[in-house]
Parts: C-alpha cells; sequence; structure tokens
C-alpha cells in the first residue's frame, strides 16, 4: 500500500513540470524526484516529452528539428507534449497516482500558463521547476552525460552530441523566457539558478509541494561517486545471528584493513573523503585504520530486530513460526515484535539520503538491511524486491548517479566471509541463485595483497 493516496492529503495532486534550456540536467532531477518520492511510498512517475516525439516522429532528429521556423516539427513537438499531459491526466484518474513529473523544455510563458490551465482544470496541481544555467562548465559537463545516456544519441560520438546540443540550445534561446516573479509570480514555482548556486521558490502551499521543494534544495546534479560498505564480518555473523552489537571476527578485521588500502586505490581524492558508521561497535571497527574525518549516525543502525535481537533464523522459526512466515509474506512491512520493519528503516534514513544528496566525497559503512534501503533508493527499486537484496559482506560499492539511472561498480576485497543472505521459505543462510537478487554492475577483484 502506499503512503500517501489521495483521501489522506489535500490538494494531493501534483505535476511537476520542468522548464529550461537543453543540457541542464531536467531530466537528471526528474528521475530523482521519482525515485525519492517512489523511496517514501509517494506514487511518481515520470512522463518525458522527447519519448512521445520520438513515437510520433520514429526518426532520430537533428538539431534543425528543433528550428522554431521548421512548422512541420512544430506541430509534432506541440502534439507530444499534448500526449503527455493527457497521459499524465489519465495516470492520475485511472492509478491514483499522486506526482507527475513532465519532463520537457516548456520555455515560454504562453506555453507554461496553457500547461498550468489544462491541469488546473483536471484538478492536478502543477508545480514548475526551472533549471535555469549559464554556466559553461556545467553545461558541457551535462551535454556529455546527455550523449551517454540519452536515447537521442545512442551510438553518436561525442563530437556530435556537442554540436548538434549547442545548435539546439541556440534554437530554444530565441524564444526562451524564464520564469520570474513579475509576470509569474501567480504560479507555484521553483527555480535553480546554476545547479543550486541560487534558489527561488514562488507560492509553495501544499504538503508535498514542500516535500518536493526540500529535496530538491538538498540536491546534487554534478557528477560525483558514492562510497558504501557492510561491516566487516561479525562475531554474530559467524554464529548465524541476527542484530545485537557483535565485535568484527578475526577476518572482519581483515577486511577493516584491506579497506584503507581499497580506498586509497579506487577512491579518488581520498584525502578528502568523510566516513560515516552507525553507532554500533562493528561498523566503527570496521572504519577504525582510515584515516579519514569520521561521523556516528544512529539512523545508520541496523533495523531493529526486537524480541528476535540475537536469535539465529533457526530459533525463530521455532519459537516464533507465525512471524517467520509473515516476515516472509511481505517482508518490506512486517514489523519485528518490539522492533522496526524496512519501512521504518526509510523513514529513519530520510535526513541520510538528504545529507547525501548534498556531499561530494562519503563513504558510508552501516548494515546490510539498512544498505539494502539506500541501494534502493539510488536504483529506484520496488519496495517489495528491496529486503530480498544481496548485499555481500567485504566487498567496496561505488554508486554513480547518472541522468536515467546509476551504474554500479562492486570491488570485492578478496577475503573469505560467511552469507548472511537468507532467501524466502527457509531459515539457511548462503547466497541467492536468482539473478534478480544480485546487484547490478560490473565486479573488480582487488589484489590479494595484505590478507
Amino acid at each position: 500500500m502506499p503512503l500517501y493516496t489521495v483521501s489522506h492529503v489535500d490538494n494531493l495532486r501534483v505535476c511537476v513540470v520542468m522548464v529550461g534550456l537543453p543540457a541542464r540536467g531536467k531530466s537528471f532531477i526528474s528521475h530523482k524526484i521519482v525515485r525519492y518520492l517512489s523511496w517514501l511510498s509517494i506514487k511518481t512517475r515520470v512522463f518525458n516529452v522527447s519519448s512521445y516525439r520520438r513515437e510520433e516522429y520514429r526518426e532520430q532528429p537533428s538539431a534543425d528539428f528543433f528550428n522554431p521556423n521548421n512548422e512541420e516539427s512544430k506541430v509534432i513537438r506541440a502534439q507530444a507534449n499534448i500526449d503527455a499531459i493527457k497521459d499524465v491526466i489519465k495516470w492520475m484518474n485511472e492509478e491514483d497516482g499522486c506526482v507527475a513529473i513532465l519532463d520537457g523544455s516548456n520555455v515560454t510563458k504562453q506555453k507554461r500558463a496553457m500547461v498550468a490551465q489544462i491541469l488546473r482544470d483536471n484538478r492536478v496541481e502543477p508545480l514548475f521547476l526551472e533549471s535555469f544555467c549559464d554556466d559553461e562548465a556545467i553545461v558541457k559537463s551535462n551535454i556529455m552525460d546527455i550523449n551517454s545516456t540519452s536515447p537521442d544519441y545512442a551510438g553518436k560520438p561525442p563530437g556530435y552530441a556537442l554540436e548538434d546540443i549547442l545548435t539546439k540550445i541556440k534554437y530554444y534561446e530565441t524564444h526562451y523566457e524564464p520564469m520570474d516573479l513579475v509576470d509569474e509570480k501567480e504560479l507555484s514555482f521553483i527555480k535553480l539558478i546554476n545547479v543550486n548556486s541560487q534558489i527561488i521558490i514562488n507560492k509553495i502551499a501544499s504538503y508535498l509541494e514542500s516535500r518536493i521543494a526540500y529535496y530538491i534544495m538538498n540536491l546534487h546534479i554534478k557528477p560525483r561517486y558514492i562510497w558504501l560498505s557492510r561491516h566487516g564480518e561479525s562475531q554474530y555473523n559467524l554464529e548465524g545471528k541476527i542484530g545485537g552489537d557483535a565485535d568484527l571476527s578475526e577476518r572482519g578485521m581483515k577486511y577493516a584493513r584491506k579497506l584503507k588500502d581499497l580506498v586509497e586505490k579506487y577512491v579518488p581524492n581520498h584525502d578528502k573523503l568523510e566516513v560515516w558508521t552507525s553507532t554500533l561497535r562493528r561498523t566503527q571497527q570496521t572504519a577504525q585504520f582510515l584515516p579519514n574525518p569520521k561521523k556516528q549516525w544512529k539512523a545508520l543502525d541496523e533495523l531493529d530486530a526486537g524480541s528476535c535481537d540475537g536469535l539465529t533464523y533457526e530459533e525463530i522459526a521455532q519459537r516464533f513460526p507465525e512471524d517467520f512466515a509473515a516476515r516472509d509474506e511481505n517482508k518490506f512491512e512486517y514489523r519485528y515484535r518490539g522492533g522496526e520493519s524496512y519501512r521504518d528503516v526509510i523513514q529513519r534514513l530520510e535526513p541520510i539520503i538528504m545529507e547525501l544528496e548534498n556531499q561530494e566525497n562519503v563513504l558510508v559503512i552501516t548494515h546490510q538491511a539498512v544498505l539494502r534501503c539506500i541501494y534502493a533508493y539510488f536504483m529506484n527499486s520496488p519496495q517489495e524486491k528491496s529486503p530480498w537484496m544481496s548485499i555481500p559482506l567485504h566487498t567496496l560499492i561505488r554508486l554513480e548517479p547518472r541522468a536515467y539511472g546509476t551504474n554500479v561498480t562492486r570491488i570485492k576485497a578478496n577475503i573469505p566471509a560467511v552469507s548472511t543472505y537468507k532467501e524466502k521459505g527457509t531459515s539457511k543462510l548462503g547466497e541467492s541463485q536468482n539473478s534478480a537478487h544480485v546487484m547490478a554492475g560490473e565486479v573488480i577483484t582487488s589484489d590479494v595483497a595484505n590478507q
């Protein structure tokens, strides 16, 4: 069940209408909003106007397609915009959608007024989000990202994308009218200037609009990596027990030492890295050999197993058979007796996500369930699947957020560890044979020194 439905919050149906020239990070922001709100169980979907245009035109358009004097393409682009808005309204009405993102340019005041009127006539509140950028370095970086991720430039060389997008930008600039507080003061809007150097917020009224505005204010859209790791193997891991505050095992301590080498070898600017841990001993022991500044977060503590803390899965199945079955049936929603559910963990992790979005160089050392929730956020994974994700021990994970997804790289330390993964329907531990439960991305095997 979604956390929010139309009956729960007034003025809930919101359409975020993107505004801005090409290569301003609009699609990146759109997909980030979807990931964030979906992670919070708010039903959200992006409607990309370009995809409707591709369906209508069925050819790879050059920059001339966006020439304002090209009457044929003007009709196709206008129809794509209308089709996208119609689908927004249909989705809201038929599937109880809460937040839609209309990912397009919407560069004129006339067009924005038209979009606002259509949405309001259908009981959907428009929230305009403009990404204004005149920093050439940022624009060029965005163009390179578009070249490697956008369907419009699949298979095209970098030089082609740069020239084509710059031409397209010049066409849009001929009729671009940035949002302002004079002519559009009655509209609800957020204006980002040069990423987040300056932010203008106007007429934000509803709860959801405030939530989106707060998230956008913390959003970091420059290229960067986020580093994640579970703690090293613990004594409880060796005994098959869950929870607790156990020390590292001998192999876990080896991983702690090796982690310092991995960071030095694979993390750019590792001397400026900040390390975050939970308040539990096994994460702090894992971080102990790293010379970097460290911060402890209670929010990063492992999922509270309540009355099952310190038990093995076999013991839980024997003592609490109904609970064991109920957790297997709906692992995301199930709350341990006196403990937490995965949904509870997500709620307390929201400040962590906000901080991660606002940081450039962070290594998070935490626990299996917590990492599953963080990974699900960046990968936009369905909630019912995230508790079954296999997050291996003794592995450094690199996430690289991009416009249309997140690239994942796993760097194995080559130090053996037990498996703490429990497949559905069993109390035994062992890695999943279901490929859907395996983390995405490339796997790098580190050298075997210092083991």
